[in-house]
Formats: C-alpha cells, structure tokens, sequence
C-alpha cells in the first residue's frame, strides 16, 4: 500500500513557503524563560522544575510525555485544551485513507497526503479534507480514543480549529508507531508515520530538537495566529523520539503572542524532555 510517490511543483511550492516563513518571523534564538540550573530529584519532579520555569505563568500551555520504556506517563497542566493548527495533518491524512477503502488514495492525494505532512502544504490538507468529508474527524477520534479532539463549534469545517490535547496527540502518535488500533489498518497507519519521519528540516522543531545522526524522531508541527479570537499564535508539537537511550512520545501545546516566541519555548521542552530522560524513566 501507498507505493513511490512522484511529486509534483507544488513539493517545492510548499518548501518555499515554509522557508519564507521561518525567514519572516526570524531564526534568531529568544529571550523565553530557561532554567538558571540543571533540575534535581526524581525524573518527574525534574521535569516539573523546567516545565514551570518554561510556562512561566501562562495558563496556555501543556505538556504529554509517555516513555515507551516503562509505559509511564507524565503530563503538565493536565487537561490544557487548544486548537490543533497543522498538527492536525495527520489526523487528515489517515480521515482521507479511511474513507478511500477498500482502495488506495487516488495518486493526486496522495501526493497532498505526502506534502500535508512532510512539508506542511495547507493546500494539501484542505485537498484532503474536502474529500473526506469533515464529520470523519469526529469519527476517527472516537475510534482512537481521542475523547477530548473535536471540530470547532463555531466553524466545524474548519481543520485548523479543531481542538485537541497534548495526551489526546500521544494517543494518535502511538497509534501511528505502534499500528494496533482499529481505527486505522497496519498500512494506513505505517504510512502517515513515515510521513512523519521525513518532514523538511525547516519545520522539525519542538520535538524533533533532539534529533540528530543517531536520534530518529517523527513529529508533526502546527502554528497559526487565531486573529478573530485571542490574536495569539497556537503553537504546537507532537511526536516521537528514539535513540541514545531514549524513546518516549509527547506532545506541546502553547499559545503566545508571536511564532518565534512559540517555535522557540516547544523547542526549549523539546530538548529539556531529552536531556531528563536520558539519566532515568517515568
């Protein structure tokens, strides 16, 4: 299922903008809050430490941790609600897959489910979206056991307002890796997670900070300025992490004023979550 995939000008279309965009709101490291020290104590308290130094008050903001080592899991602001932005990209893609059995996506989509996710091609998503039909969000939440992501009650056919969770976005992740839920086949499952693992080196922040020649990390970014309501930038970041010794899922969520602030503090739990990890397990 889901053979080579021949992309067409809408691959570089896509890399372009993404790269306009990290040119546009600046590379440049910002002054976010970061720990003065290194954490002590056990594993959790550690990580409870840099989470509410990098919070620093801000009630919108959540973290999800799973370690795949243990099974334990540790979470901070418990229950944080936000829109989902293009980390709902493959949640899409796998609504486009479903509704395509028995058969194959068409080839045109899935050229867009390869560009939605790899380099986060709106156009793409939305392609995908119209042709599953926005209710299969709903549908395909349920059946992974998402209970807290759903569409938008003002604008339900809208996929950046879908709202979710960061324990909600773990749930998806380890459904994508693990490939033993019903909701999705072994295929459908493989191929959104692959997806993952080759998305543009612009855009792996967050969580994929860690990744290097021996860390494999598959992640999905979303980031966008809700103007009509709090005019602040959801920024979120969900995924995987293996290598060096590790290998846990999480999720960030957050919402501040600009995008640099919100790439660069996902990023800061992005490498704080690797390096406590690294010296013992949830």
């Amino acid at each position: 299922m889901m053979g080579a995939v021949s992309l067409s000008r809408r691959t570089l279309l896509g890399g372009a903008a993404a790269t306009a965009l990290l040119a546009a709101t600046g590379c440049t490291q910002t002054a976010i809050p970061r720990p003065s020290v290194s954490p002590s104590g056990a594993i959790r308290d550690q990580l409870n430490q840099v989470m509410t130094t990098i919070a620093n008050g801000n009630p919108n903001f959540g973290v999800f941790v799973e370690d795949v080592r243990t099974g334990g899991t540790w979470s901070f602001n418990d229950g944080y609600t936000s829109q989902s932005a293009s980390m709902a990209k493959p949640m899409i893609v796998s609504m486009a897959l479903r509704k395509a059995r028995p058969a194959d996506l068409p080839a045109d989509l899935i050229t867009d489910a390869v560009l939605a996710i790899t380099q986060s091609n709106n156009d793409a998503a939305t392609a995908l979206w119209n042709y599953a039909g926005y209710q299969g969000y709903t549908d395909l939440a349920k059946a992974l056991g998402m209970s807290h992501t759903h569409l938008d009650e003002g604008k339900p056919d809208q996929w950046s307002w879908t709202w979710t969770t960061p324990a909600d976005q773990v749930t998806l992740v380890k459904a994508l890796q693990e490939r033993n839920s019903d909701a999705l086949t072994f295929g459908e499952a493989k191929f959104v997670y692959d997806q993952m693992g080759d998305v543009i080196a612009d855009q792996t922040w967050g969580v994929g900070a860690p990744k290097s020649a021996s860390v494999s990390v598959h992640l999905k970014n979303g980031w966008v300025q809700f103007k009509s309501t709090d005019n602040l930038w959801a920024v979120n970041s969900m995924g995987s992490v293996e290598g060096d010794g590790r290998n846990y899922r999480m999720c960030v969520m957050t919402r501040l004023p600009d995008f640099p602030t919100g790439r660069d503090t996902v990023s800061e739990v992005g490498k704080w979550v690797f390096s406590i990890l690294g010296s013992g397990t949830l």
